[in-house]
């Protein structure tokens, strides 16, 4: 019996469980099983390179299709958006939300959508149907979107730049932060304040409050003006990967070029292909307010 089968078995006849290959960020593709609740339009996909992995380390087929039940029950919505609410725009203006992908990675899929460039990065759409503790679900905004909502890129970038931050506000806290609340060490220390050189020699991470796809604060208005203030100093801007940034004040300990070295050997030996942002590091100008890269 195939993991589809067994999931299948496990969830009953009320739920689909079909095998689905998604073309992710950056011409990525990766396989799982989609399940489909009747009378719910929105289905998760399940991917299943983790339980491959976790299967060649003797997880049998059973235990990991009941992982995928336990995952699915997590994350399942429960409820539908109606369909006629997606063909009016005034119903999904309050939801549309943009995100930060590479440009050069994605010139394909950059055809069929509407987006903005930035910088050598490009600013693209979605609807967001769901958020929840486990993540997000979210519809790409295509062209014949647009022409069936007779609306232009610019409303759509007006509009996510308002949604975004009041749904998705950003995070800014430092690494140690970070890596506090991944291993549940201690409390969450308050944000950074603008003392000057209390943080001075450590690293940041901008994210948002999901930490999903949270390269997109980048985005947000006054963002990067904030933090130069806090930081009292120009600083590098690193992208870690489209989930969020390291941000580092230039204190003349590292160059430009040391700084895009090591992001680009870190996206080849520790980044999944579709979590990769850019191969090289930016630079915030507080007296300019400019980002830029070289």
């Amino acid at each position: 019996m195939s993991i589809l089968e067994r999931v299948q078995k496990g969830v009953g006849d009320s739920v689909s469980v079909s095998v689905y290959t998604a073309v992710k960020n950056n011409g990525t593709k990766r396989k799982g099983l989609t399940l489909t609740e009747k009378g719910v339009n929105i289905a998760p996909t399940i991917y299943l390179e983790e339980f491959y992995q976790r299967f060649l380390r003797g997880m049998t087929e059973e235990k990991a299709a009941k992982e995928v039940i336990k995952l699915y029950d997590q994350v399942r919505a429960g409820r539908s958006w109606e369909k006629g609410k997606l063909e009016k725009y005034v119903s999904v203006r309050d939801h549309i939300i943009y995100r930060l992908i590479g440009k050069k990675a994605n010139m394909r899929l950059l055809e069929e959508i509407p987006h903005r460039e930035f910088l050598d990065l490009a600013v693209v759409y979605y609807v967001l149907l769901e958020v929840n503790d486990f993540g997000t679900a979210a519809m790409m905004i295509k062209k014949e979107h647009m022409k069936l909502w007779q609306v232009t890129e610019d409303e759509l970038y007006r509009r996510a730049g308002e949604n975004t931050r009041r749904i998705l506000p950003e995070e800014f806290c430092t690494m140690h932060t970070v890596i506090q609340d991944m291993f549940d060490l201690e409390p969450r220390e308050a944000s950074v304040n603008s003392e000057e050189g209390e943080f001075a020699e450590t690293l940041y991470v901008l994210t948002n409050r999901l930490r999903s796809h949270g390269a997109s604060a980048l985005l947000y208005e006054g963002c990067l003006e904030q933090i130069a203030k806090k930081l009292f100093c120009n600083y590098f801007v690193l992208p870690s990967s489209i989930h969020e940034v390291i941000i580092t004040p230039d204190r003349h300990q590292f160059s430009y070029e040391e700084l895009s070295a090591m992001v680009k050997e870190i996206n080849e030996t520790q980044v999944e292909a579709e979590e990769v942002l850019s191969d090289h590091a930016y630079y915030y100008d507080r007296t300019r307010g400019e980002l830029t890269y070289f």
